[in-house]
């Protein structure tokens, strides 16, 4: 039995306007069904989705509050997926404008981050480094989208209307699969 065969029916009620409408009163547990059977990638289609919705708050807003749900390993390698995503003259300007110019010392690209660090990083400069990143490279989103699908739990933080969002968007595949 495939993963779309063990949720294909509680989907369903996602692909009929589920983006539009308000949050089932049950979409914590549906999601949580879903991310139980669906690949990791699906997950992050539907993340993504969220992200780039106009019926969410902005991507960096959306993401500071994944980062302050965030353990500090977590927050560490948000950190450093979004330092690994943008090119090493875009990422001293970037972390520069977040006011982090100095926390890798001499802002070489290959430095990690470390969840020590990244534990000190506020929520504000973590908003203004994901707008900024968004705005050098859109990109950004489906790869932060993957990483956070690999933590599920942190998903469903951003609340109801995003996880409708989510699911509406892994129906969607589901469907033309």
């Amino acid at each position: 039995m495939t993963w779309t065969d063990q949720i294909g029916n509680l989907l369903k009620q996602y692909t009929s306007g589920g983006a539009a409408a308000a949050p089932a009163p049950d979409v914590h547990a549906h999601f949580d069904q879903v991310a139980e059977a669906a690949p990791s990638s699906a997950l992050a289609e539907g993340l993504s989705a969220a992200f780039k919705s106009d019926q969410t708050p902005a991507f960096g807003q959306m993401l500071t509050t994944l980062f302050n749900n965030s353990s500090g390993e977590q927050k560490a390698g948000l950190i450093n997926q979004i330092m690994s995503s943008v090119p090493s003259g875009t990422l001293t300007s970037l972390l520069s404008g977040a006011g982090l110019a100095g926390i890798l010392g001499g802002g070489s690209g290959t430095q990690q981050i470390t969840p020590e660090q990244a534990q000190k990083i506020s929520p504000e400069a973590v908003q203004q480094l994901a707008t900024q990143a968004h705005n050098a490279d859109p990109s950004i989103v489906d790869s932060v989208s993957s990483f956070y699908a690999q933590h599920s739990t942190l998903i469903k933080t951003l609340g109801g209307t995003a996880l409708t969002i989510a699911l509406a968007k892994v129906a969607e595949k589901q469907r033309q699969a």
